[in-house]
């Protein structure tokens, strides 16, 4: 059990390093959301197709492999003293790291279709790539953070109730998830997504802190 905390926490770290990371290239290396015409999207990320396939890999596939790993880590903690929160929280984690994966993947295979197709037919290849975007954006939960949103304030809730974790932190979740969840109203999804995200850096830097520096006799049962 001790080891799954740990590696829990390292989780938590690599993930706050991979949001800040992937924000950091797709907002100031690649300017990616002040570019709205599809034609110069598609040149984008023809030109830069390594940096952006790598950026996928980093904050999205790879990310929610990490997210698996913390929800287990997660849920062998607090399940004990929370099992239904713990059990809908981890599902919910389980069907977003599957999300964010599919995201990632959709991204990178439909990168790898059109960087020759616009070669050939730029028009064509920014007409497919709408299409392509639309896709991963969806399964990125680009449209509002309800998945992200709902696990942490579902793990917040039960480590509340568990008395585990940090109290500071469990509230700092609350608000990190109660703002996810409502990015999803139309209208509001642009600047709360941001602060969802800026506020989960936060969140998993401390989660990560916080599990590295546990304890054998502080861990729950192990999972059954």
């Amino acid at each position: 059990m001790k080891t799954l905390q740990k590696l829990g926490g390292l989780a938590a770290l690599y993930m706050a390093v991979a949001y800040l990371t992937g924000i950091v290239i797709f907002l100031v290396v690649l300017d990616y959301p002040s570019i709205t015409d599809p034609a110069q999207k598609v040149a984008l990320n023809v030109d830069k197709q390594m940096i952006v396939f790598s950026t996928n890999l980093l904050m999205y596939v790879f990310f929610g492999f990490a997210l698996i790993v913390l929800s287990l880590a997660l849920y062998g903690r607090l399940h004990t003293n929370a099992p239904a929160l713990m059990q809908v929280g981890t599902a919910v984690a389980i069907i977003w790291a599957g999300s964010l994966i599919a995201s990632g993947m959709v991204a990178n295979a439909g990168l790898a279709a059109i960087a020759p197709l616009y070669s050939q037919n730029p028009a064509q290849a920014a007409l497919t790539w709408l299409g392509i975007e639309a896709v991963a954006n969806g399964l990125g939960n680009a449209n509002g953070e309800i998945l992200g949103g709902l696990w942490v304030l579902l793990v917040s809730l039960a480590a509340l109730r568990a008395g585990e974790l940090s109290k500071s932190l469990n509230i700092i979740g609350l608000g990190v998830g109660a703002v996810g969840i409502i990015s999803l109203v139309p209208g509001l999804t642009g600047s709360l997504v941001g602060i969802f995200g800026l506020g989960q850096i936060i969140w998993f830097v401390w989660l990560g802190i916080v599990l590295l520096r546990t304890k054998a006799s502080q861990a729950a049962p192990a999972i059954h």
